[in-house]
């Protein structure tokens, strides 16, 4: 394989096609979804027809009521009055189909739920992480890049690589972010990357609260291959809270959570090496671009499709949540 570009890694990250540059990408892609609405209308998410086959043909008692417009192609679901009922009535769902191997992606099954929001501010309902990619809804998570300073070494740093363990049910053995997570119902976005720091690096809180800088989001549209640890092809719009750590140049970090299998303390060129062989986790990767282009290592100057990159760092996406609320950087 070809050495990637950095557009090209922004391309695997954010597979989905954009319809100003690629109509007929777009077109073909749509005609194979459905998108899951509120009942006002609002997108919630991406479904793959062949999901949506399968949710038809659930027992009504276990899925509840499910209208699907075959004209405009959109499904909704899981209309029931509060939140409790309606994320209750999705557990029914998403358990029913773990118990019937319906879908692989569900032996992944982590006990986390995550929410789905029906406006900027205001969760639907929450839906076990491993389901989401089945229902194509929003994800959110955290992403930390921890550096030490080195004068020795390129631009000034080396950076914390982790790598993921082999047995992790999604990209096993791939190299990661220092520090990352997904984000729960309910929880904060900074004490999530706290409690991700401690638990898969060992990293102090009081470390974390010192000198975590909260960098901005990234958004982007994913498409799933085998890697993922299911059904190729499931559409994941995500949002990830950024952070970065200067640390200290003597921290040594230690996995905590059986995730990681190690870590590295890279120089740039190292880690633009392992970017460019398709070593890193593909939104990983993205965060990494992200980093490169916040500290000016890619720069106007020295990468052609600097603009390219920076709009498939923060494309606008149709679903609303959080992520559509702007929260300023750390100063």
């Amino acid at each position: 394989m070809p050495p990637l570009s950095n557009l090209d890694i922004m391309w695997e990250a954010d597979a989905f096609p954009y319809l100003d540059k690629e109509p007929e990408a777009y077109k073909a892609l749509s005609e194979t979804l459905y998108t899951l609405v509120w009942k006002d209308g609002c997108p919630l998410g991406y479904m793959l027809d062949s999901i949506v086959k399968k949710l038809v043909a659930t027992p009504e008692e276990v899925r509840g009521p499910v209208v699907v417009d075959e004209a405009k192609r959109t499904v909704r679901a899981f209309e029931l009055p509060t939140e409790a009922e309606r994320t209750a009535r999705v557990a029914t769902l998403m358990a029913y189909w773990r118990e019937n191997q319906t879908f692989d992606i569900l032996r992944g099954w982590r006990d986390e739920l995550w929410p789905v929001y029906g406006s900027d501010t205001e969760v639907l309902y929450s839906v076990e992480r491993s389901g989401t990619g089945l229902l194509g809804i929003m994800r959110y998570g955290v992403h930390m890049t921890g550096y030490v300073k080195d004068e020795t070494a390129t631009h000034g740093m080396r950076i914390l690589v982790a790598q993921r363990a082999a047995n992790k049910s999604t990209y096993p053995n791939m190299l990661d972010n220092s520090v990352a997570g997904g984000l729960m119902t309910g929880e904060d976005h900074f004490e999530c990357i706290i409690r991700e720091a401690d638990e898969e690096a060992d990293i102090p809180s009081a470390l974390m609260r010192e000198r975590a800088k909260y960098t901005g989001m990234v958004t982007y549209i994913y498409i799933t291959d085998e890697r993922a640890g299911g059904e190729a092809g499931q559409i994941y719009p995500e949002t990830q809270w950024v952070y970065d750590i200067e640390l200290p140049a003597d921290f040594v970090p230690t996995p905590k959570d059986g995730e990681v299998a190690g870590f590295y303390m890279w120089t740039v060129d190292e880690v633009q090496e392992k970017l460019a062989e398709g070593r890193f986790k593909p939104n990983c990767a993205l965060v990494l671009v992200d980093f490169f282009m916040r500290h000016n290592i890619l720069t106007p100057e020295n990468e052609a499709d600097y603009d390219e990159i920076m709009r498939r760092l923060h494309r606008k996406l149709p679903f609303p949540g959080p992520h559509q609320v702007a929260t300023p950087p750390t100063s």
